[in-house]
């Protein structure tokens, strides 16, 4: 099962990253934990410079941009 963290602090690209997520994720019918990282000193810990940010099994795959549906499923088959 993949884990996959959207970081931001709930800014509307953040959010809108998130629904994009889950429904790559529900389109790629793959099972996977979806979390939201708000907390500042979590997010900085991933290094990013900007939000939102995107982690796929602890690994940093996007920061400081909104990725689209399409975009989110290319990303997440690379870890299937």
């Amino acid at each position: 099962m993949l884990t996959i963290k959207v970081l931001g602090p709930g800014c509307a690209k953040c959010v809108r990253l998130q629904e994009n997520v889950q429904q790559a994720v529900s389109e790629l019918n793959i099972d996977a934990q979806i979390e939201k990282v708000t907390e500042l000193d979590k997010i900085m810990s991933y290094g990013i410079m900007a939000t939102p940010g995107l982690v796929i099994n602890e690994k940093v795959v996007s920061f400081g941009k909104l990725l689209n549906v399409n975009d989110c499923k290319k990303i997440i088959e690379e870890y299937l």
